[in-house]
């Protein structure tokens, strides 16, 4: 039974901007004097890359449930999770950026400032922990916390 989904929708402030820039980016294509097919053919490639980039950030999925989290199409089982925060604004920042362990697993977006931190007890010992990007990181920390907790794993005062 699912107990939590999000998907992590690109906001429509993103797709508003995608316009001006696609706009400028192919201007360039005018001011080099190329011929019109050219400039048509940038416009073009410019439109369809960056809509292809926004619809596949957008896409991804984060569900916990049935004792798992699944997250982008990776798959925790929530009775490995050893340690659940959800993290602020700041908190995120410096877990993507400078005290990221590059052997973590992450699913970041840009538009996404804050997450839920697990840390984890892998068995093959490669991924130290889990970093997932959450508009709702209380909401997230506490259903893997509730999942947790019917895994028979003890709860974590960290949580929320």
């Amino acid at each position: 039974m699912r107990v939590y989904r999000e998907r992590l929708a690109v906001p429509v402030a993103w797709w508003i901007l995608a316009v001006p820039v696609i706009l400028l980016l192919g201007a360039y294509g005018i001011y080099a004097n190329l011929s019109g097919p050219v400039v048509v053919i940038i416009y073009v490639v410019f439109t369809v890359g960056g809509i292809a980039l926004l619809l596949n950030w957008g896409r991804s999925l984060i569900e916990v449930g049935d004792g798992e989290l699944r997250a982008a199409g990776a798959v925790l089982p929530l009775a490995q999770v050893t340690e659940v925060r959800a993290l602020d604004a700041r908190q995120a920042e410096a877990m993507r950026g400078p005290r990221a362990d590059p052997a973590a697993h992450t699913l970041i977006r840009p538009f996404l400032k804050t997450a839920v931190y697990m840390a984890i007890q892998d068995p093959a010992g490669q991924v130290p922990y889990w970093l997932i990007g959450t508009r709702r990181p209380d909401e997230l920390a506490a259903m893997i916390e509730r999942g947790r907790r019917r895994a028979g794993v003890a709860a974590d005062p960290h949580v929320g």
